[in-house]
């Protein structure tokens, strides 16, 4: 294989996985609640997976327009899923943190989600899938560039 078509099946794979991985986001998003979207999915994901954040922190680590984050946790907090107050070290802030009901929700949800994904990869050996890790973050260090 020739590196243009390397990179021809390089990118359609990426799109193939794209579409998967916004897939499964809806999925998990709608198995959170059903109200809820993509983008509140994320956000309540970072929040589960790093604690309480700051409103601006959370539109950097996630790279997504201010106003669609504030509108996702916004339907957090009509959800019940998240908490916002006042960010007691910047009066113009806000600190955004998961509920309990939402921590529970999401430890089975990811849970499950961790199940499935060791059963399709059950006949992967270590030395496979630790190259695949190790590919894909030099993929996405270099895409970060």
């Amino acid at each position: 294989m020739t590196a243009l078509e390397s990179v021809l099946a390089l990118e359609s794979q990426l799109r193939v996985l794209s579409r998967r991985v916004r897939r499964v986001v809806a999925e998990r998003a709608t198995s959170l609640d059903p109200a809820l979207g993509e983008v509140g999915f994320a956000v309540a994901d970072l929040l589960y997976r790093s604690g309480e954040q700051r409103q601006r922190d959370i539109v950097a680590c996630l790279a997504i327009e201010k106003a669609a984050v504030s509108r996702a946790i916004t339907q957090l907090v009509e959800l019940g899923l998240a908490t916002r107050e006042g960010d007691p070290t910047d009066g113009r802030g806000h600190v955004v943190a998961l509920t309990d009901v939402a921590r529970e929700r999401l430890a089975a949800l990811l849970a499950a989600r961790r199940s499935e994904l060791m059963e399709k990869i059950a006949g992967w050996s270590t030395e496979d899938l630790d190259a695949f890790v190790a590919l894909l973050e030099r993929y996405n260090t270099a895409i970060e560039g």
